[in-house]
């Protein structure tokens, strides 16, 4: 186990690490599926399903282009996608939708309107061992509800919203074991936590 401490000296950030090789009994499965998430300090997503993450720093901005070119893949929801407003380089996007006019001829862009479980075969089919489901709170719901999350990343922003979306859209019932955490910049964190299964 390692053991470092972070902190400030002065406005310079310390930028270490605590990891913690904790080795729980779970089951292993083919695909990865880590859930990544910027929250406020009070654990919101957002204020409201519209509301664009401009309020992330570019730390988490950084994180998240490393992460998920990393994975080749990420999935969101519809709102999350219009949100963005396009498709991001480098990896492919699945978007998740009930709305059947949508549609995309590109390799990089999927609307599907499949079960989480069949798109992450289908995923798997196609050479992928890892995927990073980026939300919204629905989207997030759906893969935790059916126990398919092996991993939630967090970054910590400083920022309280007082009301707005929380990570999932329903009630989950997940166990979590700290893998790492660390200090991206002088004022947002990174979490990492592994999801424990029975």
């Amino acid at each position: 186990m390692k053991n470092k401490l972070f902190g400030l000296v002065g406005a310079t950030p310390i930028v270490t690490a605590i990891t913690l090789n904790l080795n729980p009994a779970r089951k292993e499965t083919a695909m990865h599926v880590s859930l990544m998430v910027a929250i406020t300090a009070d654990g919101k997503i957002a204020r409201d399903a519209g509301h664009y993450p401009d309020w992330t720093g570019s730390a988490d901005k950084k994180l998240y282009v490393e992460i998920t070119k990393k994975a080749g893949v990420m999935i969101m929801g519809s709102t999350t996608f219009d949100t963005i407003g396009r498709v991001l380089p480098g990896r492919k996007t699945v978007v998740m939708t009930r709305n059947l006019e949508r549609r995309s001829d590109r390799q990089e862009l999927v609307f599907t309107q499949e079960p989480a479980e069949k798109i992450l075969a289908d995923l798997a089919d196609q050479g992928f061992t890892e995927v990073i489901v980026v939300g919204g709170a629905k989207i997030n719901y759906l893969f935790a509800a059916e126990g398919l999350i092996d991993e939630l990343i967090l970054t910590i922003s400083p920022y309280a919203f007082g009301s707005g979306l929380s990570i999932f859209s329903d009630s989950v019932d997940l166990k979590l074991t700290l893998k790492k955490f660390w200090q991206l910049d002088e004022s947002t964190l990174c979490v990492r936590y592994g999801v424990l299964r029975d």
